[in-house]
């Protein structure tokens, strides 16, 4: 990708949510936010990572809060601006580009939109490769990299940089202000260098966006092959069940969204039940009681119709859904990747076990 134009958009978003695991907000909301400044600032030139300078200074900026509560309050434009300066001032330099912090619904599009709206580029690029719940599961922390100083500002005008002795710090102060100002905040953090984003970044997720999206928006259009058997193929998903959600069971609690999704088996599935636990993103999914995904591997919901993803924001009694798993980048795989974003921290009672192996009846 060299510029995203108005055309652009709907595919970024569809596939964005895909990737973003159930959460990253509404991705609705995230695509008039990006239009809007589209139309009104002109195309955004996109920025491979590799064409960088080493000591440029990219500022990767998200939405942090509960992602129902996002879809109340919104976001204006005056957030940007405030996070380009407080950056900038702080830092001595300006803005060089703006870049995902994760890939999601909202959180795809918001550096986008940004960048429209600043008129600088956009990293083709984010520190996750999906969409996690809390700061300090970056890419760039298994790096060495401090999320902090750390830029935040609301929608009223209230705004601050804040430093920490650990990421997890971050985190918590963080939460903390979000919870004060409404359950949602616009953030930027883990300021990096061009040498940076060459190292840690999960590369190209935009473009891999765009691709997911358009294979979702045209799979009904192929001439071969059923829908299911395309998509799977396309997507390199795994299909874990098929099912009609029973139950949802959700709360908001501490700035982020809790619960379970329980469903109630279809097709080839009939009579066998299964379950997925959120915490923002879709954490761990069972068949009948067994495991057969966890993070950080991805797992998804998409419409059994459309092929649509559903978010943990947009879930609904009585919708049909393929539950699948998609296989993470190989840095949360490892040893310093797990012990951030692994199914332990999580609170799931299980040794993480990849996507592909557990989804065959597999054991390590």
């Amino acid at each position: 990708m060299k510029e995203i134009n108005l055309h652009d958009i709907d595919d970024i978003a569809l596939g964005a949510s895909l990737l973003g695991a159930g959460g990253g907000g509404d991705p609705y909301i995230g695509k008039l936010m990006t239009i809007h400044s589209i139309r009104e600032h002109g195309p955004v030139k996109v920025l491979d990572p590799e064409e960088i300078p080493d000591d440029a200074l990219v500022a990767p900026i998200a939405m942090m809060g509960a992602p129902t509560v996002m879809t109340e309050k919104g976001i204006g434009v005056t957030e940007y601006k405030a996070l380009y300066e407080l950056v900038s001032a702080y830092c001595g330099k300006e803005i060089y580009a703006f870049m995902p912090l994760e890939v999601g619904g909202i959180n795809s599009l918001i550096p986008i939109a940004a960048a429209a709206q600043l008129e600088i580029p956009v990293v083709d690029a984010d520190g996750m490769g999906r969409a996690f719940p809390e700061l300090q599961m970056m890419t760039f922390a298994i790096g060495g990299s401090a999320a902090t100083p750390m830029a935040l500002t609301d929608e009223k005008g209230n705004s601050a940089i804040i430093n920490t002795i650990t990421n997890k710090w971050a985190e918590d102060i963080a939460r903390a202000i979000t919870m004060t100002c409404g359950a949602a905040v616009s953030v930027s953090l883990y300021w990096v260098t061009g040498k940076q984003i060459k190292e840690y970044a999960v590369k190209n997720t935009l473009s891999q966006s765009a691709e997911l999206g358009k294979t979702i928006r045209t799979i009904k259009n192929r001439e071969e092959g059923t829908p299911e058997e395309n998509f799977f193929r396309e997507t390199g998903g795994y299909k874990l069940f098929k099912g009609k959600i029973m139950d949802v069971s959700r709360e908001t609690r501490g700035a982020f969204n809790f619960g379970k999704i329980t469903f109630e088996g279809i097709g080839e599935y009939k009579n066998r039940v299964a379950e997925v636990e959120f915490q923002n993103e879709n954490l761990l999914a069972k068949v009948d009681g067994e495991i057969v995904a966890t993070v950080p591997d991805l797992i998804c919901l998409v419409d059994s119709e459309t092929f649509t993803p559903v978010t943990t924001d947009a879930l609904k009694y009585g919708k049909r859904v393929y539950v699948i798993g998609l296989k993470c980048v190989d840095l949360w795989r490892t040893e310093k990747g797990l012990e951030l974003v692994g199914p332990q921290y999580f609170g799931c009672d299980t040794e993480y076990i990849p996507v592909e192996i557990r989804s065959k009846g597999g054991n390590i």
